[in-house]
């Protein structure tokens, strides 16, 4: 009996590691679907679409981008957490639904244990810009406008608790001034209140703004980055500005619901692996101001548990709240 039971047991072993094998080498056999959790035009979209054409082409499936925009990134992160974990809907994982609204209140799903990570993918920093009504041209003139004018000033941001709204937020206690928060639908829609005139400032992804800095629209102070951007090396860094504190950028992954089978997490971190080694995509990543970045699986729960107390530190001491 007990010879019988160990047999059935290495049946059944045998049995789950040959599909498995399977699982992974058939995976994916339909179209796959990425949730984009931010409205299209800014710097979540560009990065997803670029990586969904790519990433399909490699996997001999379309990945079809569905955007689903709504309170900073949570509703579509939660829908991600939600979704069939059967490799078929995959999530643009992105700083502010997994570690900055997690530390603002209570999210619908927990950020570390809902979510496992095909790998990240980028990084990228961001750049401050005004409309050109407003008579400044360096950060230094900027301070000392606002200063001169308390609250009347005013700021767009891509959502409340946002990235670009904390950001803002930050350079707003270090530079000592007195700024409005207007939330918006998403940074092409911050982008454009600020291009039209209807807000005067935002901190936004360079990708978004840059043609209008090319064409005048808006114009360009200073960039969070440590070192001046290849996209518009004219513009120098906020540090170099005086302004120290806010050289915080922004991070993705590709990742999907927690219970997701690990082979095909598997194929899709070598696949994102091999993709990064490209050069023509990692040049077209850099055209979009992104940094290539990859990671293993296993160390996504670890990075976001750090993101989570770096960001929650940074909020705390600057006093940031939900408004």
């Amino acid at each position: 009996m007990k010879i019988a039971r160990r047999t059935f047991a290495f049946l059944i072993g045998a049995l789950i590691v040959v599909f498995s094998a399977s699982a992974q080498q058939s995976y994916p056999t339909r179209p796959i679907r990425l949730i984009v959790p931010f409205p299209p035009g800014g710097g979540n979209d560009f990065v997803g679409r670029l990586v969904a054409q790519k990433l399909g082409e490699r996997l001999g499936q379309q990945i079809v981008v569905d955007n689903r925009a709504g309170a900073s990134g949570v509703i579509g992160t939660e829908i991600g957490a939600r979704a069939t974990p059967d490799g078929y809907t995959l999530l643009l994982g992105f700083v502010g639904p997994l570690a900055l609204r997690p530390n603002l209140e209570k999210v619908p799903y927990d950020p570390v244990r809902d979510f496992t990570a095909a790998s990240l993918i980028a990084s990228s920093y961001h750049i401050l810009v005004v409309h050109p009504s407003i008579p400044v041209r360096s950060v230094k003139d900027l301070i000392a406008f606002a200063r001169a004018r308390p609250g009347q000033l005013n700021y767009a941001s891509s959502g409340t608790g946002a990235n670009f709204h904390l950001i803002a937020e930050l350079f707003k206690s270090a530079a000592g001034i007195d700024i409005v928060h207007v939330p918006y639908k998403g940074a092409a829609a911050a982008a454009l209140a600020v291009v039209t005139g209807e807000a005067h400032m935002m901190f936004s992804s360079t990708t978004a703004v840059l043609p209008h800095i090319r064409t005048k629209r808006l114009t360009a102070l200073a960039v969070t980055s440590p070192a001046r951007s290849p996209l518009a090396p004219e513009v120098p860094t906020l540090v170099e500005s005086g302004v120290r504190g806010v050289e915080l950028g922004s991070w993705y992954a590709i990742v999907a619901p927690a219970a997701t089978p690990r082979e095909i997490v598997a194929r899709l971190n070598a696949e994102l692996v091999s993709l990064a080694s490209v050069p023509e995509y990692r040049q077209q990543l850099e055209k979009l101001a992104f940094e290539p970045l990859t990671s293993k699986p296993e160390q996504f729960a670890g990075f976001v548990k750090g993101e989570l107390d770096k960001w929650g530190k940074v909020i705390r001491a600057a006093g940031i709240k939900p408004e």
